[in-house]
């Protein structure tokens, strides 16, 4: 894994999958998380890392919390932004954040039926302990988004799916059923921007901090090519096979070469370059799609 970057007045402190993250050197109440060129599939670091990952993936988050903040009437989501500028070493890659308590819970929310709830699916009818319609096929739009939230495991572990009331016991019951509002209501709006872009946001996953206040915020990246599946609506509309209708604009590409050359043992190959290139040129396409 790429070794976090120096940064004078800032203290390194910890390092995700993807993400690096700084207090600082004075104590001050802001916090600094740097988004690498890194790239994770099946809870690995994978090795080289897509170039300027961290830009375009830093770019699209931060479009997404100006489009969050209640343009058009909506209510606004309260984010971990503090609007201050990045070090010049790490600029438009880093975001300057408030320092809050994280719930220990991915905020999943789904769709579209793809990915580890088709395989649970084809096995129980279910996803996530949520039973469904039969007759379901892969990529399929569900009758309404599902929330069907993780609990967040330590870095080099597996994260675990978890009823709703586990999360009950985890944040108790008011939390739970905000942070499960708040999941909701924010994938309906960026699904519904998303669509007048030409795209599918068949799912994504987030997370929540709360702060000195109290107040739940929308923290780490959202809504990205890493944290999201993005299909072309109109491959979805008109493809017959699965990899037709679900034409991805996010790390799919490394998720499929992954599973057909590596049984998940040991240590996962290089990425080629092939693979690598062409999910690059996806991130870059999509970031163009939802901004321009």
């Amino acid at each position: 894994m790429s070794t976090p970057i120096d940064l004078p007045g800032w203290n390194h402190v910890y390092s995700g999958k993807v993400r690096d993250l700084y207090r600082p050197e004075d104590g001050s109440g802001t916090m600094l998380v740097v988004a690498s060129d890194r790239v994770s599939a099946f809870d690995h670091v994978l090795e080289p890392g897509i170039p300027s990952k961290g830009e375009l993936l830093t770019s699209l988050s931060m479009w997404w919390f100006d489009q969050l903040a209640g343009a058009d009437g909506d209510i606004a989501v309260p984010n971990h932004l503090t609007g201050d500028t990045a070090p010049d070493e790490v600029a438009g890659r880093a975001m300057l954040v408030r320092q809050l308590d994280m719930l220990p819970i991915e905020a999943v929310v789904r769709g579209y039926i793809t990915g580890s709830g088709w395989a649970e699916y084809q096995e129980n009818g279910t996803i996530c302990g949520i039973a469904l319609p039969d007759g379901l096929s892969n990529g399929d739009r569900l009758p309404e988004p599902i929330y069907t939230p993780a609990y967040k495991a330590p870095l080099g572990e597996h994260d675990e799916n978890i009823s709703f009331d586990k999360t009950v016991e985890l944040i108790g019951a008011e939390r739970a059923i905000e942070l499960r509002e708040a999941a909701l209501s924010i994938y309906s709006r960026a699904a519904t921007a998303a669509a007048g872009k030409g795209l599918i946001l068949a799912d994504t996953k987030f997370e929540f901090g709360v702060d000195e206040d109290g107040t739940l915020r929308l923290a780490d990246e959202v809504l990205t090519s890493d944290s999201s599946r993005y299909w072309d609506r109109e491959a979805w509309e008109t493809g017959t096979t699965p990899s037709e209708r679900m034409a991805s604009f996010d790390k799919q590409i490394v998720r499929d070469w992954l599973a057909e050359n590596w049984d998940k043992q040991g240590t996962p190959p290089e990425l080629p370059t092939e693979i690598i290139d062409r999910t690059a040129a996806r991130y870059r396409e999509l970031l163009h799609k939802m901004t321009s």
